[in-house]
């Protein structure tokens, strides 16, 4: 069970400051919300970003790239640092070759589907992925509400992953707070993004202690 916070709500005038916080208060990702004002109705990080903060922490920088045409843009990402790059299969037509490139390049390879994305989806890319994100809030924005119903489609991922004895991890995305994240584990997720819940509170670390408590209880 890895909590991993979302640097979208970061003070990114302290964005190392803010990172080294967390990797201190016991995060175990590092969550990087890449945006491009097409895939998503917002525009945020780029490359240059995840290099600028490699130096500064030893957790994984996991790189969820909500943009258009990621096979153009994956190499960057792994130049620059990042350990995991999950990609979405609603953005390429060519979900297979973009997995298989990233893994060619020795990073981990994440595949996300969008509320609206049946599992089904990707069925056919779930033996290659080494983490399945699952967005339970529709993505371009932080502090939006979870969507409950996302948790069927986390169970039946933790389903074909014991079936078929798939070894990837389930991640989760919006909405994750200490009052959510008991439903998340319930269902079968493994990592637990959390952004405002956790950079937007007066002591953060007492957010990440209340999330890994519930998971711990």
């Amino acid at each position: 069970m890895k909590i991993a916070p979302s640097i979208l709500s970061a003070d990114f005038a302290n964005l190392g400051q803010d990172v080294k916080m967390v990797e201190e208060l016991g995060a175990d990702y590092i969550h990087v919300d890449v945006m491009d004002g097409h895939f998503v109705p917002n525009i945020t990080f780029g490359p240059n970003v995840v290099a600028a903060i490699r130096p500064i922490t030893k957790l994984p920088l996991d790189c969820h790239l909500m943009i258009e045409q990621p096979e153009l843009y994956v190499a960057d990402f792994a130049n620059a640092g990042a350990d995991i790059i999950n990609v979405h299969v609603e953005a390429t037509p060519h979900i297979h070759r973009v997995l298989q490139l990233i893994k060619s390049l020795g990073v981990k390879a994440g595949v996300t589907i969008n509320p609206g994305t049946p599992v089904a989806a990707i069925a056919h890319v779930l033996s290659m992925a080494d983490l399945v994100l699952v967005m339970t809030v529709n993505p371009g924005f932080g502090g939006q509400k979870f969507i409950p119903e996302m948790m069927e489609k986390v169970a039946e991922l933790a389903t074909l992953r014991d079936e078929k004895g798939y070894t990837y991890e389930i991640e989760v995305d919006g909405g994750v707070t200490a009052e959510t994240i008991g439903a998340c584990k319930e269902a079968g997720a493994d990592v637990f993004v959390a952004g405002s819940y956790i950079y937007d509170a007066e002591e953060p670390g007492a957010r990440i202690q209340a999330l890994k408590e519930v998971l711990e209880g």
